[in-house]
């Protein structure tokens, strides 16, 4: 039995395929003191529209460094859906002599596409193996199973991948029985762990004949990730006697967990959701890492996906019956409680200015106003609403949702729901974003405001910011500039590190 350690290529999904040259250093005389048979480190690509690092594309210098100082096989894998026939000899020229084996990633609704790219492949000396995805739907590729015995010849390795970690040992068993039924072919398992079980799958794949298992240093993957290396050495080490120096395998996996402190894979509610429904995690991964999208947000999306519906509710469309040439868009940030007083009595001499809840997270000491109020309802919106408001005895604001259908669906507190309405769209920006922010201006805009004070958009101190963060400050930087475009001119009340909007203290105003 073999194993192949694919945390560069896999891990990738979090760094961008760009790694710190002493970490790398580190895993490769690591790896080189362990039983490891193979490393995969990467991608080997046609250049795209996007940037990726280093390992997406495995340049020459690159294979050449990895080999100067690792004594493993090494591996590199093609995207089968990126690739043709006629990019293989060019985009693997550099790998020979220096790559022992090319995977490719094969959805199983292309797998005779695949076999004409290893074809080529194997022509040009590589060991081949097909890492075919979504194993746990292959019951449903009548087409896909039938044609696996076409491999026989082609691949060295044909790996059920568990893409969505949701099989289960039972699974593992009775497809390594399918698959057997039809060819000859060395078998592989790589598993992910959503429901954490991707150490006995591998173990029953192990015990079913299977002949090469995939992992990653701490388990370093897409979305929840997979089959740490340091577990599935330590294991064998207690069950089959393997040898394995603990020194090194310590340092390499001390090395990485600093790294998995600062993107924090490994799995969670959603991950274990989509696993368990066999959904795809890309998704989950983009919005597990969005600032504004609540677990519960993102359980709603997986179910609205594997029921098929776009979206769980819908609403009327807002109508405003008068405009509101001034409004107020109140913020999270911590401005609005520090000049409250002064904001309130603003208000209060204003009652004509609507009031506009980007956030509701600063909207309790505002109810008892009698300015219209609109509360935005983004991500987790509906549950911080409910938190700020506990009986709703005194509501008497608007509440309103992004266009339908909702990308992670919708939650209404109940007792709001005769008071929700919808946007017809948001069209100020071009940015594909429904935001707080978007929806506050989209809303403002719809009011017919001119002047759009605002409250609670402080910015953020320091050296460092946080790359969340950053990417929220860019992002509402640009909604305010596009809706200036749109004629409104916007001010802030309370100190503000945006350029976009234009100070006018609120103590001025007073006077």
């Amino acid at each position: 039995m073999k194993i192949l350690d694919c945390t560069l290529r896999d891990g990738g999904y979090y760094t961008n395929w760009n790694f710190d040259k002493k970490l790398t250093d580190i895993y490769f005389k690591a790896i080189n003191d362990l039983p490891v048979d193979y490393l995969e480190v990467g991608y080997r690509c046609n250049p795209g529209t996007d940037y990726y690092g280093e390992y997406y594309y495995c340049p020459p210098y690159v294979l050449e460094r990895i080999k100067s100082i690792s004594n493993k096989k090494l591996v590199i894998i093609l995207d089968e859906k990126n690739i043709k026939k006629e990019d293989i000899k060019e985009l693997l020229k550099p790998c020979i002599g220096v790559v022992t084996m090319i995977r490719f990633a094969i959805d199983p609704k292309n797998f005779k596409r695949a076999l004409v790219l290893a074809e080529e492949v194997k022509k040009l000396g590589f060991e081949v193996g097909f890492n075919v995805m979504y194993m746990s739907t292959w019951k449903d590729e009548s087409e896909f199973l039938e044609s696996i015995k076409y491999v026989d010849g082609i691949a060295d390795y044909f790996y059920m991948v568990d893409s969505f970690g949701g099989v289960f040992p039972k699974d593992v068993k009775d497809t390594i029985d399918i698959v057997r039924s039809k060819t000859n072919v060395a078998l592989g398992f790589h598993g992910h762990n959503n429901l954490e079980l991707a150490l006995v799958n591998s173990l029953t794949a192990i015990e079913n004949g299977v002949e090469i298992i995939d992992a990653t240093i701490t388990g370093m993957g897409r979305g929840a990730g997979n089959l740490k290396t340091e577990l599935l050495l330590t294991v064998l080490n207690k069950v089959n006697g393997l040898e394995v120096d603990f020194n090194p395998l310590s340092q390499v996996t001390g090395a990485f967990e600093l790294l998995q402190k600062e993107y924090e894979w490994g799995t969670n509610i959603p991950y274990m959701v989509s696993g368990a429904n066999s959904l795809p995690q890309k998704e989950v991964m983009e919005w597990v890492s969005k600032r504004y999208y609540s677990y519960n947000s993102i359980i709603r999306a997986l179910h609205n996906k594997k029921e098929g519906v776009k979206d769980n509710l819908k609403f009327d469309i807002l109508k405003h019956e008068n405009s509101s040439k001034e409004v107020l868009i109140i913020g999270g940030g911590e401005s609005v409680l520090t000049h409250i007083k002064a904001l309130i009595v603003y208000l209060e001499a204003k009652p004509e200015i609507t009031i506009i809840h980007a956030s509701s997270k600063n909207a309790k000491p505002f109810e008892n106003l009698k300015n219209k109020q609109i509360f935005c309802l983004v991500g987790n919106e509906g549950h911080r609403l409910e938190d700020v408001f506990h009986d709703y005895k005194d509501f008497q604001g608007i509440c309103v949702l992004p266009p339908y259908p909702r990308e992670m669906g919708t939650y209404v507190p109940i007792s709001v729901k005769s008071r929700t309405f919808e946007l017809e769209d948001v069209n100020f920006t071009e940015l594909n974003v429904f935001s707080h922010t978007s929806l506050a201006i989209q809303t403002a805009l719809n009011l017919g405001a001119c002047s759009v004070l605002v409250s609670g958009y402080d910015g953020y101190s320091g050296d460092k910011i946080a790359e969340k963060e950053q990417e929220l400050f860019i992002e509402n930087e640009s909604l305010f500039q596009e809706g200036i475009v749109k004629g409104a001119e916007f001010y802030s009340l309370t100190p503000s590190k945006y350029k976009s909007l234009k100070a006018k203290s609120i103590y001025g105003l007073l006077i």
